[in-house]
Parts: C-alpha cells; structure tokens; sequence
C-alpha cells in the first residue's frame, strides 16, 4: 500500500503529456490504477499554472485508454478464455483486482449488448478497465473495436477534465493531491448518472427494436 501510495504521489508530481498517456493506458489495462489521479489533476494544472493544455490533456489521456485497451484486447485474442479465465483466478489476477466473476460480467455484457459494448462500457465504472477482454475473446473486427473504444474513452476523458476544469473554476484548492481526492468523490456520482443514462439509451434502442421487428 505503501508504494502504491508513493506511486500516485509521484504522478501527481510530475504530471505532463508523457505521464497522462502511460498512466492511461496503465489505467485501460488491466493494472488498477485510478483516471481520477491523472485527467482530472492534469486539467486543474493545465488552467493553473499553463504548463499543459487541457484540451492536449483529453487527446493524450484518450491515446493512452487506447493502447491499455489494445493490450487487454490482444492478450485475450492470443491467449484464449481459458488462460485469462485462469489468470482471473490466479493470485496475481486478484492482485490487479481481476477475477473470474469480473471477467464473466465483461463478457456477458459484451453479449447482450454487442460491439457497441466497448463504447458503452468505457463509460461504466468496473466495467472500463474489462470491457476490451471479450472483445478479443470473440474476436470482434480491430476497426469497430478502436472506433469505438476511442469514442467512449474521449467521452469519459472530457468529463474527467471538465471536472478539473470546474474545481479550478469553483475551489480554493491548492495542490494536484487535493484535486485528486474531490475529483475522487465527484466522479463516483458520475458514474452512477452515467449508469442510468447508458441503461436508459440502451433500453431505447431496444424498444425502437422491437417496435421495428413488430412492424416486419
């Protein structure tokens, strides 16, 4: 715990493009590390202090989301669901706070919702960090998957750097660490909101379906 907290002391330290986009992808793999310790500090210090622009802070944290996600998509194509179910299991699996279960819930949101799942389940919280693995457990075409992905990422970046931008805008606070702790607790309950807005358009366009197959 102890390293893992000198880890986010040093990224919040030393946030610049490099750090935004490795820390992202580390994020969008599947090693824990949490966005809110990286997008949401960066674009405070992009209005603080102008040594970073914050709309370079959305394009670089999004490049990053997608090479994590490239990697997690990748190992499961090659490996197969027999590997990455045993590495779900493994204690280095429960170590990234993977396991069978989380995995399982991946994939059978991939399945009930299809390719668009990847730009759904960036949005969600849990489900980010996991959505890639069934996409390259079935295979889904690289196109779609990047298409997206991106999309998805860039949206829930720009939300993360708005809340930056707001608690530069609104607070008092001095330091990238505060920004990361209320950030912390502001992107919780968006993500709840999020929940019910993507369950909401998802519900919709399965009523539109069904209207539609009636209609045949």
């Amino acid at each position: 715990m102890e390293s893992v907290a000198e880890l986010l002391k040093w990224v919040l330290e030393n946030l610049n493009y490099w750090v935004v986009t490795i820390f992202m992808a580390i994020e969008s793999s599947f090693i824990p590390f949490p966005s809110e310790a990286v997008v949401p500090p960066a674009a405070w210090k992009a209005m603080a202090d102008d040594s970073m622009n914050i709309f370079l802070v959305v394009l670089f944290a999004t490049i990053g989301a997608d090479i994590g996600a490239l990697v997690n998509y990748y190992l499961a194509r090659w490996l197969g669901r027999p590997i990455v179910y045993k590495f779900a299991n493994s204690r280095l699996g429960h170590m990234c706070l993977i396991d069978e279960e989380k995995v399982h819930h991946a994939e059978e949101y991939f399945r009930k919702h299809g390719a668009a799942s990847t730009f759904f389940g960036r949005l969600i919280p849990a489900v980010r960090q996991l959505i890639s693995i069934p996409a390259g457990l079935a295979g889904m075409k690289l196109g779609p998957f990047l298409l997206y992905t991106t999309l998805g990422a860039a949206i829930w970046n720009s939300i993360l750097a708005l809340l930056g931008y707001l608690i530069y805008r609104f607070t008092d606070l001095k330091t990238t660490n505060d920004v990361y702790v209320m950030a912390t607790t502001y992107s919780h309950e968006i993500g709840y909101v999020i929940i019910a807005v993507v369950v909401l358009v998802i519900g919709f366009l399965a009523y539109k379906g069904l209207k539609k197959k009636k209609k045949k």
